[in-house]
């Protein structure tokens, strides 16, 4: 097998131009196909329940939007009292645009004093606990949301009419701690005009998983006859439920990784055809000095398969690369969405490049010796 790779390395090098403009557009074409399966699986991440899944979000009943979801702090301890509740924390959402967008700020806020006890993974990355507990207009941002802001400890941040002094850059494993700003909650409740008070939304943790249900209905309905009742949901099922126009953006772009596929696949067909009627003699010798049908075939597969592979490689590093740096996050009415690449999309699209240079292959190998021996030695 190594006695084919090697020859087939050495055909593919004879033509470098040709070789070199293939790898670029089977590159281009995993990059494109990279970049939707991350987004695809970072939505799936976000939306799709799981057994460990604990949380849920109360927010105002018919309200979606963070500006327009408005409920009393004082529902604290009522939640909190309700069995099968583990941790209750009040939280107000300020935005800068409700609809979807490619850049969204969000700023968070809670007390501090029930933060750390609410939310352990959070790590401190640069910064302190102490300096954003000592300071009322002190914040804690997400180290991708500091990324693309180009922010450090000690920083001044203004944005949506709230200003904040940088006192730690966190990081953790839940996508939406990375990309918000954490400030003080009577702060932001006055920096945003909304009084004090006033919170939007409520985040619940119950025992289990199995609670989830109960639990929900149980607040809903302690709530229902007051002047503000309540919207209880898991908290994916209300990320999948609040985000529909950016479920929509993300489910249209299957159709471009389609594409991209397609695109790919033809490429390689292409190129390798173009090498084998480049080649008829060559062939013809080799069947001469004693390559079997079957073997000349293989090399035209192992050729695709390393145009596919080599090609691919490149696209879905440069992908993975692109989205690692830039920490591109999607938001839609104070719900962020990061696009973050993964090992399952990394595998996945490598194992589709091979699969793509191993199909595009079949008729060009097919072709290399469909034609009798002494035909090809006439050509």
């Amino acid at each position: 097998m190594s006695q084919f790779i090697a020859l087939s390395l050495k055909s593919l090098s004879r033509n470098k131009l040709r070789t070199l403009l293939t790898l670029l557009g089977v590159a281009a074409g995993m990059f494109l196909y990279a970049a939707v399966e991350t987004m695809q699986h970072s939505l799936a991440v976000a939306t799709q329940a799981t057994a460990d899944d604990t949380t849920l979000v109360v927010y105002r009943e018919n309200r979606y939007c963070p500006s327009t979801s408005r409920l009393p702090e004082h529902y604290h301890s009522t939640i909190a009292s309700i069995p099968g509740v583990r941790e209750v924390i009040p939280i107000q959402i300020t935005v800068n645009n409700c609809g979807a967008s490619l850049d969204v700020i969000t700023f968070r806020g809670v007390p501090p004093e029930d933060l750390r006890d609410y939310n352990p993974d959070i790590r401190i990355v640069e910064g302190s606990w102490d300096a954003f507990s000592q300071r009322t207009d002190a914040a804690m941002v997400g180290k991708h949301f500091a990324r693309r802001r180009g922010l450090t400890a000690g920083d001044k941040f203004e944005a949506v009419g709230v200003n904040v002094n940088v006192a730690a850059i966190i990081e953790s494993d839940s996508a939406q701690d990375n990309n918000v700003a954490y400030v003080h909650l009577p702060f932001l409740q006055q920096a945003s005009r909304v009084g004090l008070g006033v919170v939007t939304q409520f985040n619940v943790k119950v025992d289990s998983a199995d609670q989830l249900e109960s639990v929900a209905a149980q607040i809903d309905l302690t709530f229902s006859s007051d002047q503000q009742p309540t919207d209880t949901r898991p908290e994916k099922a209300f990320f999948a439920e609040t985000a529909k126009q950016m479920i929509e953006l993300i489910a249209f772009t299957r159709w471009l990784g389609i594409g991209a596929v397609t695109a790919v696949l033809g490429l390689v067909a292409n190129a390798l055809l173009l090498i084998v009627r480049s080649r008829v003699k060559e062939t013809a010798i080799l069947q001469t000095i004693g390559f079997s049908r079957l073997q000349i075939s293989w090399l035209v597969v192992i050729e695709g398969l390393l145009l596919g592979l080599l090609g691919g490689l490149l696209g879905i590093a440069s992908a993975f690369a692109f989205f690692h740096f830039r920490s591109f996050t999607l938001g839609n009415e104070g719900l962020t969405l990061a696009l973050a690449p993964s090992v399952e999309v990394l595998l996945r699209a490598i194992g589709i490049a091979l699969a793509l240079g191993m199909l595009a292959s079949l008729y060009p190998a097919w072709k290399a010796t469909s034609k009798p021996l002494i035909q090809t030695l006439n050509a």
